[in-house]
C-alpha cells in the first residue's frame, strides 16, 4: 500500500488511533488526528502526535476534515457519524487500524474472536507458539496495536478481534481464525444481532483452503459465518466427543495428530476453560505448535487477571473476581464453570441491551442471590424476579458486605456483571479492583 504523499484523516485517538498515526506518517502520508473529546481530555500520547508532525483536531468530527482526504482511518470504538456516512458513500475508502497494518506485515496472522473467552484464548495462543520457539507479536484488541509490529521481525501475529475491528477489513487475511462462539452483545451499537454476528464473521471471507478455521462443533451461529470462506474447518469442544478437538475422560483428545493433553496439566479451570484450551490447540497445531509445545503452554498458562480470578476465602465463602464478565454470555459460563454448588452473584452495570434471561436460567441451576448494581439493575431484576432473592446495592463495597450476609459455606460469591462497566467505573480493571479491595478488607477485619 501506498500512503507517500497521500491525506490521511484518522479518527479516535485511543490507543489504535495513535498508532495508526504514527504509521501513516512513518510511511509518508500527510496526517490528521481526529477526535470527539476535547482537547484536555485527549491523553498525552494523542497530544504528542503534534510534535512527530500530525495535526491534531479536537471536539468534534467536522466534516471539513474530509474535504481532500485520500484515505479514512477510523478507530473501532467510534460509532458512525453524518460526514464519515457522506465521505464513504462518495466513493472514499474507510478502514480500521487492524486493516492498515494488515497491509504492511508479511508473518502469518492468527485471529482470535469470539464474544467471550478471546483474550484468554488469545492469551494461549500466544504462549503456545513462544513455546515453540517463534517470535510472536500478541496484540489487536488484546491490548497493543497491530501498527507497532510494522517492520519488526515477527514470525507469528496473534490477534484477538472484536467485532467492530471487524467491521472495517476489507483484505485482512488471516491464515487461522478462530470464532470461538456468538452471543448477545454490543446491542446497544448493531441494529440486530444478525448484523453483530456479520461483523464477527467478516474476517472468514478472504480466507482460502490452505487456511483453517477453528469453530465451536454443532454451532450453526458460528459454522453460518465460517461458510463465508473457503478455509478448513477444524472444530473443537468441551463436551462433545464427535468434534476434532473434544474431552475423553481427562484428556483433551486432538483426533487430527491422535496427541492427548491430560486435563490435570490446566491451570486455568472451568468448562469455559477447557474449550479455551481446545481451540488454542486447534489455533495453535494450525500456525505450527507442535505437541510438546503445547504441553508446555498448557502446564504454565496461569490465566488473565478479572477471569474467575480467587481473590480470597473467608469464612468458607470463595470470593471471585470475573468483572472481565462483560456480557450474560461470559457471566453465565463463569457461572456454571465454578465448581461450588451455588454462588451469590454481583452483577450490574451499564446495560448493553441484551437479553437477562440466559443469566437467569444459569440463576435457576447455581445461584444462592443476586445483588445488583448499576444502571442495569432495574431490568436485571424484572428478568430474575422470583427466580433468588435480589439485593440492592449503591457501590461496590456495599454489593460485597450484602453477598457477605447472603452467602453460606461453601458458596462462592462472583463477581460478573454481564454489563460494562463505565456507569460507575473507568473500565472493568477498576470495577475488579475495586471489587478485589473490598473482599480483601473485608478479610483483613476478621484477623485477630
Amino acid at each position: 500500500m501506498q500512503l507517500a504523499g497521500r491525506n490521511v484523516l484518522v479518527i479516535g485517538l485511543g490507543l489504535s488511533g495513535v498508532a495508526a498515526a504514527l504509521l501513516a506518517l512513518r510511511c509518508g502520508a500527510r496526517v490528521v488526528a481526529n477526535d470527539a473529546s476535547p482537547r484536555e481530555r485527549l491523553s498525552p500520547e494523542a497530544i504528542g502526535l503534534e510534535a512527530a508532525g500530525v495535526r491534531v483536531v479536537a471536539g468534534g468530527h467536522d466534516g471539513a476534515l474530509f474535504s481532500g482526504t485520500d484515505l479514512v482511518v477510523l478507530s473501532p470504538g467510534v460509532p458512525s457519524f453524518q460526514a464519515l456516512e457522506a465521505f464513504e458513500a462518495a466513493g472514499g475508502e474507510v478502514i480500521g487500524e487492524l486493516e492498515l497494518a494488515s497491509r504492511f506485515v508479511t508473518a502469518p496472522i492468527a485471529l482470535i474472536g469470539g464474544t467471550n473467552g478471546k483474550s484468554t484464548t488469545t492469551a494461549l495462543v500466544h504462549a503456545m507458539l513462544e513455546a515453540e520457539g517463534l517470535r510472536t507479536f500478541i496484540g489487536g484488541n488484546f491490548g497493543t496495536p497491530l501498527a507497532e509490529a510494522v517492520g519488526q521481525p515477527f514470525d507469528a501475529l496473534v490477534l484477538e478481534i472484536s467485532s467492530f475491528q471487524a467491521e472495517r477489513v476489507p483484505t485482512l487475511h488471516a491464515r487461522t481464525h478462530a470464532l470461538l462462539n456468538i452471543t448477545e452483545d454490543h446491542l446497544d451499537r448493531y441494529p440486530s444481532f444478525e448484523a453483530y454476528a456479520n461483523a464477527k464473521g467478516n474476517p472468514f471471507e478472504r480466507m482460502t483452503a490452505d487456511d483453517t478455521a477453528v469453530i465451536p462443533f454443532g454451532d450453526p451461529i458460528v459454522l453460518r459465518q465460517a461458510a463465508r470462506g473457503k478455509a478448513r474447518q477444524v472444530t473443537f469442544s468441551a463436551e462433545d466427543p464427535r468434534a476434532d478437538i473434544s474431552v475423553e475422560g481427562s484428556d483433551i483428545v486432538d483426533l487430527i495428530t491422535g496427541e492427548r493433553y491430560p486435563l490435570s496439566l490446566l491451570r486455568i479451570k472451568g468448562t469455559h476453560n477447557v474449550a479455551n484450551a481446545c481451540a488454542a490447540i486447534a489455533t495453535a497445531s494450525a500456525m505450527g505448535a507442535k505437541p510438546g509445545s503445547i504441553w508446555k503452554a498448557l502446564a504454565t498458562f496461569s490465566g488473565l487477571g478479572h477471569r474467575t480470578v480467587l481473590v480470597a476465602e473467608i469464612e468458607g465463602v470463595r470470593y471471585y473476581d470475573d468483572s472481565k464478565g462483560t456480557n450474560v454470555g461470559a457471566s453465565v459460563a463463569a457461572l456454571r464453570g465454578l465448581v461450588e454448588p451455588k454462588a451469590v452473584l454481583i452483577a450490574g452495570g451499564r446495560d448493553k441491551l441484551g437479553a437477562y434471561a440466559p443469566l437467569v436460567d444459569a440463576l435457576r441451576d447455581k445461584g444462592r442471590a443476586l445483588v445488583l448494581i448499576g444502571e442495569a439493575a432495574d431490568r436485571i431484576a424484572a428478568t430474575a424476579h422470583g427466580v433468588v432473592p435480589i439485593r440492592r446495592a449503591a457501590s461496590m463495597e456495599e454489593a460485597v458486605q450484602i453477598a457477605r450476609g447472603l452467602a453460606r459455606p461453601g458458596d462462592a460469591v462472583l463477581l460478573s456483571p454481564a454489563c460494562s462497566s463505565l456507569d460507575m467505573f473507568r473500565d472493568y480493571k477498576d470495577r475488579g479492583d475495586v471489587f478485589a479491595r473490598a473482599v480483601l478488607a473485608m478479610q483483613q477485619e476478621e484477623k485477630p
